[in-house]
């Protein structure tokens, strides 16, 4: 039998090995167990330097009045950005084609929060994959169940794409998604949308400040930088999209340069007051 502290060194040891090419880790550190990742404190040093990123700062702890309300009645908020003096930013992913489970351990290592807006058609295929996600603390948001362009749609048709992700998506992961988000950001500020949101159930249209794309940011404003707030928006998607990239390259550039403007992530729904 082997000596229990034997296989203390060896899980060390492994924890340690670098990572080959800045992609996947020959052996990940650990992976903490199921909960809250955010309340870990987004893992341990090891873990970083076994995903071959500089560790990001801890976020604070979730503010006891969150900074934005999201209203029971009236217009639905639409928010790219979220009121905050804490030097956080939120990460969204959309769609769900990508089910790559590397990413999952990857962010079970790390314990860095997203926030998922699934699209039913591109996740019906394997809904389970989203499932230990979801059980780090990481909510399940709407994004349609066909993923459509929402302004060539009459006012009935974009309610049954909300209504309709909504019931599959409730079904399925076991709470109601609080957030939707329009594919392509389209007609986001409109009456329609406004109308077919508030009969759905979700609080809020929820946009970006910046999307990642393969190596880098892109910034909807001229300045090119973060702001306390900002909500990121990034893709389940794989080397066919990433002209050869994975999902965890495309993640581990999204936490650098994150970490290199001096940012935490934070769970967005931490911050919305519903």
């Amino acid at each position: 039998m082997r000596h229990p502290l034997v296989g203390t060194a060896l899980a060390l040891v492994l924890a340690l090995v670098p990572t080959v090419g800045g992609s996947s880790p020959l052996a990940t550190a650990a992976s903490s167990p199921p909960g809250d990742a955010v309340t870990r404190r987004q893992g341990d040093p090891a873990a970083w330097a076994a995903w071959g990123i500089p560790p990001l700062p801890p976020p604070p702890d979730p503010p006891a009045d969150p900074p934005l309300d999201l209203p029971v009645t009236g217009p639905v908020p639409v928010i790219s950005t979220v009121p905050t003096p804490d030097r956080v930013v939120f990460i969204t992913i959309d769609d769900g084609k990508e089910k790559d489970p590397t990413f999952v351990r990857m962010v079970t290592d790390l314990g860095v929060p997203v926030s998922m807006f699934l699209t039913r058609d591109l996740v019906q295929d394997d809904y389970a994959y989203f499932r230990p996600l979801q059980a780090l603390g990481n909510r399940i948001q709407n994004h349609t169940l066909t993923h459509p362009h929402l302004s060539t749609l009459t006012a009935d048709q974009q309610q049954a794409e909300i209504c309709g992700a909504q019931s599959v998506l409730t079904e399925q992961y076991g709470s109601a998604p609080l957030l939707f988000r329009p594919p392509y950001g389209d007609a986001a500020r409109t009456e329609d949308l406004d109308h077919a949101v508030r009969a759905c159930g979700p609080r809020a249209v929820v946009l970006w400040h910046a999307t990642m794309q393969i190596h880098d940011l892109r910034y909807q404003e001229p300045d090119r930088r973060l702001r306390p707030g900002d909500i990121l928006l990034a893709h389940f998607r794989g080397p066919a999209e990433l002209n050869g990239s994975t999902m965890t390259d495309m993640f581990a550039e999204l936490l650098r340069r994150i970490g290199e403007q001096g940012f935490a992530v934070a769970r967005l729904e931490d911050y919305l007051g519903h």
